[in-house]
């Protein structure tokens, strides 16, 4: 599970309702800096148990290089609404169409990013109308299935949320949790973040867990299918990563034809790894974008 430094967004950055055509979503909307020039506007989709908020360690970086930045919560996911046990609800065509409204609401071709499971999301988005995009950033997130370890953890959790509650699921995954992360580690951070956690946690629908859950595990390769689309691709991720091998994504982005970083020091969440040096990246790949 990804833990954001902050719930709280960021100054300058506002959360609201996105009004699409299917339906309001939660976001978390950070302007251009005062007296920079704007560049563009930018769309994060989050990944697997994430959030909006896995992206507040970018916007004010990214806010001074000129580009507005927006943050969504998925269909069910967090604070945006969704069908309890639905999970036709959350096939990712469906999910690909919210994304595609999320970015007509904000009126502009945006740059839009995708994180691990939202990087997957993203990509149907475009496959299905790439029309409302400037380029294509996927972040820690392969080119097909998810590896053979992390299906085994979500294959227990989609076991587990079909015979308990949501809460009694997060209880059960904080008494799994290594005694570094629950005594010492990024939790206790005078934030009460284990409680914003939760309440994140119990925000999310189960049906669109074990729908999403159920994607990752099964997912196919349609590098080849994407690689057509005529936009640009950036292939982003940490120097090590135990959900797609960093290997698999450099092949990725060579099959792409896509721009490479690999932040180093960083993890599966680069964006809260290292904020500074992957909203470096991003306005470094954006920015040449804007100029082709």
């Amino acid at each position: 599970m990804s833990r954001p430094p902050s719930f709280t967004p960021p100054p300058g950055a506002r959360a609201h309702s996105l009004r699409t055509a299917r339906g309001d979503f939660a976001v978390v909307d950070a302007p251009v800096a005062d007296g920079v020039a704007a560049r563009g506007t930018v769309l994060f989709v989050p990944g697997f148990t994430g959030s909006k908020e896995d992206f507040n360690p970018l916007h004010v970086p990214l806010a001074a290089r000129g580009y507005r930045t927006v943050a969504v919560d998925g269909r069910g996911q967090y604070e945006s609404d969704g069908p309890e046990h639905d999970e036709a609800a959350y096939a990712q065509a469906e999910l690909a169409q919210d994304v595609l409204s999320q970015a007509a609401a904000l009126g502009t071709p945006v740059h839009l990013v995708g994180h691990s499971l939202g990087g997957q999301i993203s990509r149907a988005a475009v496959l299905l109308d790439h029309a409302p995009f400037r380029s294509l950033t996927l972040m820690a997130s392969g080119p097909a299935q998810i590896s053979g370890s992390q299906q085994q953890r979500v294959k227990l959790l989609r076991d587990a949320l079909a015979v308990m509650s949501m809460a009694e699921v997060w209880e059960a995954m904080q008494a799994m949790e290594p005694p570094e992360e629950t005594d010492t580690g990024e939790l206790d951070s005078g934030l009460d973040d284990r409680a914003d956690l939760r309440r994140r946690w119990l925000g999310n629908k189960p049906a669109q867990l074990i729908a999403t859950g159920r994607q990752l595990c099964v997912e196919p390769d349609r590098v080849a299918e994407l690689a057509a689309v005529p936009l640009p691709f950036h292939v982003l991720s940490g120097s090590r990563d135990d959900t797609w091998p960093v290997t698999l994504l450099d092949d990725m982005a060579l099959r792409l034809r896509a721009h490479r970083t690999v932040v180093q020091g960083a993890e599966h969440s680069p964006n809260t790894d290292k904020p500074l040096e992957t909203a470096c990246a991003f306005a470094d790949f954006w920015d040449g974008a804007e100029a082709r």
